[in-house]
């Protein structure tokens, strides 16, 4: 699924050169579930940006199946998040003003599905994470860990192969926290999808069958799960 070689990336801060990603080799392969850890600015966000085709890393490769992201053109690099990555993030990011259903369908961003087909497909994606009866509801109506079942269901929607979450259980709490692994290891699992999950939490990182750690740019493997 993903091969990264020799991934590095640096950032120009004022006169100084900082490197986020430094010399990164990483295979990640189809249907696996990967979660990152690593302190504060050690390049966890960085590499995700790399897998979600939202950045070019500044020397090396970065493949996602056949698809060379480090040499993409912009518009193939849209192509690639609108068809193959869903998003998740710790701040939701949905629209205040749009119900939970219009808030999925925001997935589509071209002409290229039928406004008919995306309110059914939304509503679906809904009902696949528990919230059928609350489609019609605003999120200001709606719990925290609700909201994120709305992002969640945005991010499933296009059906991608590959599901990025930054954070997702950063501003729930416990309990709650532990639904949205529920959720999110069952659409993994259901779904055979690719997901990779970003951090702080140990008991989240431990539900992962591969744990990685970012520090300085470099990536290292934790030991296995038990």
């Amino acid at each position: 699924m993903y091969t990264l070689t020799d991934v590095t990336k640096t950032y120009a801060q004022g006169k100084r050169t900082v490197t986020a990603l430094d010399g990164v080799d990483l295979e990640i392969p189809a249907g696996q579930m990967v979660a990152i850890q690593g302190p504060t600015g050690g390049g966890k966000s960085t590499l995700l940006q790399m897998l979600g085709a939202l950045d070019r890393p500044t020397s090396g490769t970065v493949r996602l199946g056949d698809s060379d992201l480090s040499t993409a053109g912009d518009r193939a690099l849209a192509a690639v998040r609108a068809r193959d990555v869903g998003f998740v993030f710790q701040g939701f990011n949905l629209i205040p003003t749009l119900t939970a259903s219009e808030n999925v369908e925001t997935a589509f961003a071209d002409d290229s599905v039928p406004r008919p087909e995306r309110r059914t497909r939304a509503k679906e994606a809904l009902a696949s994470v528990g919230l059928a009866e609350r489609a019609d509801h605003l999120p200001g109506e709606l719990s925290g860990g609700q909201q994120q079942r709305v992002a969640i269901a945005r991010a499933l929607v296009k059906e991608p192969t590959v599901l990025l979450a930054d954070e997702p259980t950063g501003s729930l709490d416990e309990a709650t926290r532990d639904e949205i692994m529920d959720l999110l290891e069952g659409v993994w699992r259901d779904r055979e999808l690719t997901l990779v999950i970003v951090t702080h939490d140990s008991a989240v990182a431990r539900r992962a069958e591969r744990r990685l750690r970012i520090a300085g740019g470099k990536v290292a493997e934790l030991l296995p799960t038990a």
